[in-house]
């Protein structure tokens, strides 16, 4: 579910550049004031819109709150703030953990990172020859991160809007802020009892809100808006098709017409209340030090940002062992319809917002989170550790048991199968990895997918990928989150994934059809609709690309078919 936080801070550098504004500096007024920002290479940016009111203080750990008075003239030229960090977790039982957690937490690390809690922010860019009255597309990048790290700052809309431009087909390019780890998925009863939960969603949301009142005024059309993301952020998209029941409207209109899921869709999860939860609010209380105030919450946000920030992350983060069975998560929450159902089941009851989709996968998406879990040495101890992902099931251990029967358990014959795919008996890195790192990333990402495909690609118009780009890179293979490097044109814009990737999406954001307005782009292959009948992907390779059938691992994704809701987080 999560980007690499290396991938993150490489797309982060490499894509950073000095701006150089022009002589008048573009400005555009809006709903709450004037926005000035700057201009390089035929792109406007205006980096740093504030669309809710800080959410600190009283407004900590509280649904956003839309900015309800002028702010005057704002210049949206600098670095945005990042929501507060999730680095890695503070944790007092293990020393170097400890150390390396409260390191991350440190005023000088966040501020490197440049976070704080006023970061409801999303940034805007346009080609520079975008006027009030272009009505362009809309392309609404929500980022990945595991829920715990990310930001708008990591990513830049320039090459993307270039390549629109190149085509014929320019874009305007929005990316929103919304709170990570603790301070925007926080659960548990307490936050339930006020309707405060699934907070970074709730920022989301309301940044779709802003777009539709403001995005007319940089030149763009509210009618044709695309949300896409990755990861987290792919998660997040289609978290945003199935909140409110599905309704996507605001004031009477959609908010959205299409989305673009990159590495992950339906996250089957148990409720705010469930005790797993639960646990985790009571150990940010404790850590805060509000384990004995007669109101939880209000200690909660009566506490400093450093001291809350530790003890928000005080929990395991992504890359401890614990690894995709995450701290901070959406969960649904029975007593608000926001978010009010398990994914899978808004799904399977047809409860999502109708709009065409492409999504898809790396080929290798669970390499990266398998890397520290070299204790697990036999199949018992892999059926163990999975099972623990899911503490409420009552038949985990039955149901994990069938799950990992489709993975064949070769490691002892020295001929270990599994994740980095394609590589026979390379890079098992110990007795169990291939095998886990296989199905980590298949019930999380990959047959995930075809599942949720499954069911909605009889209802609206689907396409669907895998990447096997990085296929024989030792150990991690087309791992989680390198397919941004190639998006965001960051390898270089004759990359061939870059060019093939980007001219499919801008075809999607202009047409709702990565071919294009008349059905194929001369210079790619077409890329066939996904059915359950012809089940085909694109494969996307370093060189060239093919299409082939959705059929590998095939009993495993059955299995998960009949299975999969009695696995919930």
């Amino acid at each position: 579910m999560m980007h690499s936080v290396l991938s993150l801070l490489f797309v982060s550098a490499t894509l950073a550049s000095p701006i150089v504004e022009r002589a008048t500096a573009p400005s555009v007024k809006i709903k709450n004031g004037i926005v000035i920002g700057s201009t390089l290479a035929g792109i406007d940016s205006f980096k740093g819109i504030p669309f809710a009111q800080p959410p600190v203080g009283e407004l900590r750990l509280k649904p956003p709150q839309p900015i309800t008075s002028p702010f005057g003239t704002i210049t949206a030229t600098g670095t945005p703030t990042s929501c507060p960090q999730f680095l890695t977790q503070v944790d007092t039982s293990n020393i170097p953990q400890d150390a390396l957690g409260y390191l991350g937490d440190l005023p000088l690390v966040q501020t490197v990172t440049n976070a704080g809690e006023d970061c409801l922010t999303l940034n805007v860019q346009r080609p520079s020859t975008a006027k009030k009255s272009s009505k362009l597309p809309v392309v609404y990048w929500i980022f990945g991160g595991e829920f715990e790290v990310g930001s708008t700052q990591m990513y830049d809309g320039t090459n993307f809007i270039q390549k629109s431009v190149s085509l014929g087909e320019p874009v305007i390019y929005v990316a929103v802020n919304y709170r990570v780890g603790g301070f925007g998925f926080l659960a548990g009863k307490e936050l339930a009892g006020e309707g405060s939960t699934n907070l970074g969603l709730r920022d989301q949301r309301l940044g779709l809100q802003w777009v539709q009142e403001n995005i007319a005024a940089f030149g763009g059309d509210p009618e044709k808006v695309t949300i896409w993301g990755e990861s987290a952020g792919s998660i997040s998209v289609y978290d945003q098709t199935i909140i409110n029941g599905g309704d996507n409207t605001y004031k009477g209109k959609p908010m959205f017409r299409g989305a673009i899921m990159n590495s992950g869709a339906v996250t089957p999860a148990d409720p705010v209340t469930a005790p797993q939860a639960q646990t985790i609010y009571d150990t940010v209380v404790e850590n805060a030090g509000c384990s004995g105030a007669a109101d939880t919450l209000e200690c909660l946000r009566s506490k400093d940002y450093t001291t809350f920030l530790n003890a928000a992350n005080s929990v395991p983060g992504i890359f401890s062992y614990r690894s995709l069975d995450l701290s901070y998560l959406p969960r649904p929450d029975p007593g608000d319809n926001f978010f009010s159902q398990s994914p899978e089941v808004s799904l399977s009851n047809g409860k999502f917002t109708k709009v065409p989709i492409i999504i898809g996968d790396q080929e290798d998406e669970g390499t990266l989170f398998s890397l520290v879990q070299s204790n697990i040495t036999t199949n018992a101890e892999l059926i163990t550790y999975l099972a623990s992902y899911f503490p409420n099931s009552p038949n985990a251990v039955q149901v994990v048991t069938g799950l990992v029967a489709n993975y064949p358990d070769q490691a002892l014959a020295g001929q270990p199968a599994g994740s980095p795919f394609g590589t026979g008996a390379l890079y098992n890195i110990y007795p169990q990895f291939k095998r886990l790192a296989a199905i980590l990333g298949d019930i999380t990402f990959t047959l995930a997918r075809r599942n949720y495909l499954n069911v909605v690609s009889s209802q609206v118009k689907s396409w669907s990928y895998l990447n096997s780009y990085l296929q024989g890179l030792p150990v991690l293979g087309t791992l989680h989150g390198s397919d941004i490097l190639y998006d965001y044109g960051t390898l270089g814009e004759l990359q061939e994934p870059t060019q093939t990737t980007q001219t499919y999406y801008i075809n999607f954001i202009n047409h709702l059809d990565p071919n294009g307005q008349s059905g194929g782009t001369s210079s790619l292959i077409n890329w066939p609709q996904y059915t359950t009948a012809s089940p085909s992907l694109v494969n996307f390779r370093k060189a060239t690309n093919v299409i082939i059938q959705d059929t590998f691992r095939l009993k495993a994704s059955k299995y998960l078919g009949t299975k999969g809701s009695q696995l919930r987080v």
